[in-house]
C-alpha cells in the first residue's frame, strides 16, 4: 500500500470513528443516559439535557471536546 491509500484508508477511517461517536453520544441524549466526558483536564458527566444537540453541519464529537 502506497502513501496516498494509506492517507485515503487514514482519512475513511476517521471519518467512521467520529461519526460513530457522534451517534453514540445523540443515542445517549435521546434516551435520557448521561455521559462523561475529559474537559479541562477533568472527568465531567454530562447529564441528558446538557448534551448539546447533533448538529448535522458539524462533529458533535470536536464541539464536546473544546
Amino acid at each position: 500500500m502506497n502513501e496516498q491509500q494509506m492517507k485515503t484508508l487514514h482519512q475513511k477511517i476517521h471519518a467512521g470513528v467520529k461519526e460513530a461517536i457522534a451517534r453514540a453520544i445523540e443515542q445517549h441524549r435521546q434516551r435520557g443516559q448521561s455521559i462523561s466526558i475529559w474537559q479541562d483536564g477533568k472527568i465531567v458527566t454530562l447529564k441528558a439535557e446538557e448534551i448539546p444537540a447533533k448538529d448535522t453541519n458539524t462533529s458533535q464529537e470536536s464541539s464536546l471536546h473544546s
